[in-house]
């Protein structure tokens, strides 16, 4: 459907001198095919869908504003055509009174196509009811045309738009909410049951805004467009709750995650807080015999496992028997790294504990490794390191042992050493 063609006048002749036969019946010929043109053009917006809808809705706001100003004008437009009609068959008449158009006959077609006003159709008042020339009708049909498709063109453009889209967001909201309560994520209870709410509150609201107050939701073309309907329906509202809708379904997806693989996440917390366990048990274990072989040595302290930890395991635990999945993810999430987090802390307690025995170890391997290389080199009888290796290994193999001494003497026993193996540099 498209806006009017412009009045198809008869420019041949200059104003003032009239028209033959020849170019009359020209302009007579376009002139009707302009009115079938402009029939066909209101007949169509008459059937127009949106039109229909407009009629019958309850509407409000901007668009009953316009509305109400477009039936106005389309009650003039048809005025005006009855109007054109009327002026069309004047001048079919007296084109048919005669084959052979006299001069006279020919100054009063010419002065009916041109210049003759046609009377006022008083449909609205105003400057509507002055008369007016033929062009002048047409140009007026036109505006009026254009205006009243416009409205209407963007009224059925959002109708045919938002509310198809938001249903099938309401649709897809359903199954979200349902899928949601199947894994105890309700409102009240956890964030994203909260946000459903919203939503459908939102979507709600807005269909019903839409369906009543369509224009409302129009976005005109920047610097305005010569075609009906230019524009687009705005969605900002439908992309804003789409998009909420999409960060509650990605929770509930994490959330049915953590009921498929709970199980297997849980028993991977009992092994690695029972290994943690089992480390700090070690690690008091050393401690008492670090205390019992190792003189003159501080010894850290080893706590015992956590409680909070064993308690947040049980109340997962418990989680997962009464299926609430919202609540079971975050405690999962955060037992994981604490978990990990006592192990470590367990080893390094360990490793702090036993580094005493470790320091021993070290030394009495050292001085082992030092008699080896002078019994390789046949000095394994020399007194002076053979008395200083006894006096070592005397303090490395008591108990308790005191480290700083026994330190002390295998830095004696190393010098000696060294200096027994002097004339044999070559291995040294």
């Amino acid at each position: 459907m498209g806006v009017l063609g412009p009045f198809p006048g008869s420019a041949e002749r200059p104003p003032g001198q009239a028209l033959d036969r020849e170019e009359a019946d020209r302009a007579l010929e376009r002139l009707s095919a302009e009115y079938e043109a402009i029939d066909s053009s209101l007949q169509a917006l008459q059937d127009h869908a949106g039109r229909r809808l407009l009629e019958g809705a309850d509407l409000t706001g901007v668009t009953k504003e316009r509305w109400a100003a477009t039936e106005r004008s389309l009650a003039a437009l048809w005025a005006d055509f009855d109007a054109y009609t009327e002026a069309l068959a004047t001048v079919r008449t007296l084109r048919e009174r005669r084959r052979w158009l006299s001069p006279d006959d020919l100054a009063e077609l010419t002065g009916l196509l041109r210049d003759a006003p046609i009377p006022a159709t008083g449909a609205t008042g105003g400057a509507d009811a002055t008369p007016c020339t033929l062009r002048e009708l047409v140009a007026r049909l036109n505006g009026r045309y254009a205006r009243a498709l416009d409205t209407i063109v963007a009224a059925d453009a959002v109708w045919s738009t938002l509310p198809a889209r938001i249903d099938l967001l309401a649709e897809e909201l359903r199954r979200t909410r349902s899928l949601a309560h199947s894994v105890g994520v309700r409102p009240g209870t956890h964030p994203s049951g909260d946000d459903l709410e919203d939503i459908t509150d939102e979507l709600t609201r807005l269909r019903a805004e839409v369906i009543a107050d369509p224009l409302a939701f129009w976005v005109a073309p920047a610097g305005g467009s010569a075609a009906p309907g230019g524009g687009r329906p705005d969605t900002a509202r439908y992309d804003r709750a789409a998009r909420a809708l999409e960060d509650v379904r990605r929770e509930i997806e994490a959330v049915l995650d953590v009921r498929q693989d709970a199980e297997a996440r849980l028993m991977r917390l009992r092994d690695v807080l029972s290994r943690a366990d089992r480390t700090l048990t070690e690690a008091r274990q050393a401690r008492g015999e670090v205390l019992a072989k190792i003189a003159a040595c501080e010894v850290p302290a080893v706590s015992g496992p956590s409680t909070a930890l064993h308690e947040q395991l049980a109340a997962a635990a418990d989680f997962r028997r009464r299926a609430q999945w919202h609540r079971l993810s975050p405690l999962l999430d955060r037992l994981e790294e604490s978990a990990e987090d006592e192990l470590l802390r367990a080893r390094e307690s360990l490793t702090a504990v036993t580094a005493p025995l470790a320091v021993r170890a070290e030394l009495r391997g050292r001085l082992d490794a030092y008699k080896a290389k002078l019994a390789r080199h046949g000095l394994a009888g020399d007194p002076l390191p053979a008395e200083r290796y006894d006096a070592a290994r005397r303090l490395l193999w008591s108990a308790p042992c005191d480290l700083r001494a026994a330190e002390a003497a295998v830095a004696r026993y190393q010098r000696a050493a060294a200096e027994a193996l002097v004339p044999d540099r070559g291995e040294a």
